[in-house]
């Protein structure tokens, strides 16, 4: 597998201009091609490399493998889309290979830029270190809050899959963010305390409106976010380990389209429509297949109603956010821990089929009960 691992340059205050001179020039020489591509309507590498390459280092004051990665960035992006014009931001990313980049040791960084090339410091933290034998040969800069990024591109080898003995069913919501067949609960109270907090001062920055203000909401930006991400981190960590210490597959809802398809009162909209499950799920599955544990998505359809003890499947099952409670067999549980255990054993009406290791269709859910 692939992994992007973001790591911190630290250049000094001249090689900071140069490397923003470099992306500036890049992008500029994006867009001219870009304006040339989209008139001419052509998108195809080789063509505009053989009509632009020279006028783009002439230009530009670009070093040659510069000027073809501009090339490679502007068809990239027309790769996707073709009706409209492209236009590229003047700090966008640079992409570099191995022909503008190398590495000093495991600290430090050659980068070519537009005036010549420059040694700088590298650091990823303890969390990440790095090892040259499994880096790929390119990666982007890029520039956030006024510090510089290298996405580097990271060979992570996978374990083998395991054939599971079981199913770990997780049930992922907004109070609590993740509920699994084995009663343990995460809390969502910490995201949702952060997302007031952040909207509150937001909405007060916004309304003062003064420099210092305008300075404020930069430096929050993006700190939401980055919490949500730290928190569905350890989460699916977390998910991940339990299922393979226990040699279990991990079965989720596919909640594609859920919103939609739910309706919300308005105090619950900002909550509702901030709800990272999407990141969370995808979390999940990279970590998963690192570790060979299989990652199965069953039908949500009546998860919260259906009784994990009988199997009836009622509206009026679900008393609460919080409770349910069968109005068949009387069985009572909390209504996340109820829904994980139906995801479980694969409740609703399309049932999951779980590809084993030799490719034998063999792995099927169990029959509902609670005691299974």
């Amino acid at each position: 597998m692939l992994l992007t691992l973001k790591a911190k340059i630290q250049p000094s205050t001249e090689q900071r201009l140069k490397l923003l001179r470099t992306m500036e020039s890049f992008n500029a020489a994006c867009d001219d091609i870009s304006r040339d591509a989209y008139e001419s309507k052509t998108f195809n590498k080789y063509r505009l490399q053989h009509r632009l390459y020279y006028r783009m280092r002439e230009q530009h004051k670009l070093p040659a493998q510069l000027a073809i990665r501009a090339i490679s960035k502007v068809v990239e992006s027309y790769r996707v889309e073709r009706r409209h014009l492209h236009v590229f931001d003047p700090h966008g990313a640079i992409v570099y290979d191995q022909r503008i980049m190398s590495f000093k040791g495991l600290d430090k960084v050659s980068l070519g830029t537009a005036e010549g090339r420059e040694t700088i410091p590298l650091h990823t933290g303890d969390y990440a270190r790095l090892d040259q034998r499994v880096l790929r040969g390119q990666a982007d800069l890029i520039i956030i809050g006024g510090e510089f990024y290298l996405c580097l591109v990271a060979e992570q080898p996978e374990e083998p899959p395991l054939i599971p003995g079981g199913y770990l069913g997780v049930d992922l919501g907004i109070v609590k963010l993740a509920t699994t067949s084995d009663g343990v609960s995460y809390s969502g109270d910490g995201v949702e305390e952060a997302r007031r907090r952040y909207a509150g001062l937001k909405a007060v920055l916004q309304r003062v409106g003064s420099e210092s203000a305008k300075r404020h909401l930069r430096r929050l930006s993006g700190r939401e976010g980055r919490f949500k991400r730290q928190v569905n981190h350890v989460i699916s960590k977390e998910l991940v380990e339990v299922a393979k210490g226990t040699k279990r597959a991990i079965a989720l809802e596919d909640l594609v389209g859920i919103r939609a398809r739910t309706t919300v009162r308005h105090r619950q909209r900002g909550r509702h429509d901030r709800w990272a499950f999407k990141q969370l799920r995808a979390f999940i599955e990279y970590k998963a297949k690192v570790a060979g544990v299989p990652v199965l998505v069953v039908d949500p359809r009546d998860t919260s109603r259906r009784c994990s003890a009988c199997g009836r499947v009622e509206k009026l099952n679900r008393v609460s956010q919080s409770e349910f409670r069968c109005r068949v067999c009387e069985y009572g549980e909390n209504a996340d821990l109820n829904a994980a255990r139906n995801i479980r054993w694969g409740a609703g009406v399309n049932q999951p089929i779980v590809v084993c290791p030799g490719g034998s269709l063999n792995c099927k859910p169990t029959p509902l009960g609670v005691g299974s």
